[in-house]
């Protein structure tokens, strides 16, 4: 799948910009600050909701004005798509598909993205909520219904832990946390599920990845670390879930440990146990990659999670599949902060892929064997590479832009 045309009113520096892109690897060059990485960050906004960049809607929207809109068009399984988002500040999105109302959700899994960006390290050195995060997104990439669920879970923490708050000085009734906790663990029992299952067969992708971008780094593996097989505090943790446990068996352990972590949850006025206290355990050898990995060994450990995942949904589909699935490959300014080595094997794994968009400061930044579309960057203008030149031209471009300098 790819998008074959990208439409920006509002969003972030640009007024306006209507852009086609083609198969294969498109780049945009430009300058820090220039604008660039505003239109990649648009794509993978349609397959996310989100920014990979910011937390919250409301840098996206260009200052002064009451909304942004993303719209796109995208070729997917032999049939042409046109997906909306409008943001509007303080107020939930709107979405279209094919031109009529939808609700944000409907769009994803429309369009599939995976994104490597200088952010990524902090998979690797950062806190364990980035790499929830990627698991999160990893598994409604594999299952988009699991985004409904998992902004049921949310609101459900939110609502137990600001009862918990108030339960140990209220002396009050504790039947609705005990409402509560059965709904937190049937959400919470699918969600650990599905990243059981997402980490399961990313595993070995990773394997592959990382022996491709370090040949002479030894093992990567990656495991999923959940809360409900870790002691904490002796409350009596149960053996460690089975391999197969379902949604159910899950949600059942779940629950066990609310109850068992009841008196301390009231003490601290916090949940101790689901999704929200698991993580994505990365080891280099039997050693864990934070604390341990070196600087070089972190980036490749990055770049293996986001190829791994890339190869992970092109196979999922496969080759026989009517899903035409394989993810756009989004790579934001990644190559300056890679060697040769990286660099070049990287290139090699981009080989083939259905649409890749990069960005780069400079063109040399990019191999050479990478070399397709290019599309100048420069204050707030788009303007594509004429192939017989190699010069800009912003005549009878199928470009147009406007904007201000503000990435």
């Amino acid at each position: 799948m790819r998008v074959t045309h990208l439409q920006l009113t509002d969003f972030r520096s640009y007024t306006g910009v209507d852009v086609q892109f083609g198969p294969g690897v498109t780049t945009l060059v430009g300058r820090n600050g220039q604008g660039k990485t505003n239109v990649v960050e648009a794509v993978r906004y349609l397959s996310t909701l989100s920014s990979h960049r910011v937390a919250t809607d409301a840098p996206l929207i260009k200052f002064g004005t009451p909304r942004a809109v993303i719209g796109a068009r995208v070729h997917k399984a032999g049939r042409s798509l046109s997906v909306e988002v409008t943001l509007v500040p303080g107020r939930a999105n709107t979405a279209r598909l094919n031109r009529g109302a939808a609700r944000p959700r409907d769009l994803i899994g429309i369009v599939r993205t995976v994104v490597f960006a200088p952010e990524d390290l902090s998979l690797i050195k950062g806190d364990p909520g980035g790499r929830r995060t990627f698991m999160d997104e990893l598994c409604v990439a594999l299952q988009p219904v699991l985004a409904g669920t998992m902004a049921d879970y949310d609101r459900v923490l939110r609502q137990r832990s600001s009862m918990l708050k108030t339960a140990k000085n209220a002396r009050r009734d504790l039947t609705m946390l005990d409402i509560w906790d059965e709904k937190l663990a049937e959400l919470g029992g699918r969600i650990i599920a599905a990243r059981r299952r997402a980490v399961f067969a990313l595993a070995p992708y990773v394997q592959t990845a990382y022996a491709d971008v370090a040949p002479d780094g030894g093992e990567c593996a990656v495991s999923y670390s959940t809360s409900l097989d870790r002691d904490e505090g002796n409350e009596g943790a149960a053996q460690p879930l089975a391999a197969d446990a379902s949604a159910a068996d899950v949600g059942a352990r779940l629950l066990e440990r609310l109850g068992q972590l009841r008196a301390k949850e009231i003490e601290r006025g916090v949940t101790l146990a689901g999704p929200h206290r698991d993580d994505l355990e990365i080891r280099l050898g039997e050693m864990p990659a934070r604390g341990y990995a070196s600087h070089g060994e972190s980036w490749s450990c990055a770049l293996a999670l986001r190829l791994a995942s890339y190869d992970l949904l092109t196979a999922e589909d496969g080759p026989d599949s009517d899903e035409d699935g394989e993810p756009i490959l989004i790579l934001d300014d990644v190559f300056a902060e890679l060697d040769s080595g990286r660099r070049a094997a990287l290139a090699r794994r981009l080989v083939g892929a259905s649409q890749v968009l990069i960005t780069a400061a400079v063109p040399e930044d990019v191999p050479q064997s990478l070399a397709g579309d290019v599309i100048r960057v420069a204050d707030g203008e788009l303007l594509r590479d004429d192939p017989a030149t190699n010069e800009p031209t912003s005549t009878e471009s199928p470009i147009a832009a406007s904007g201000t300098a503000d990435e």
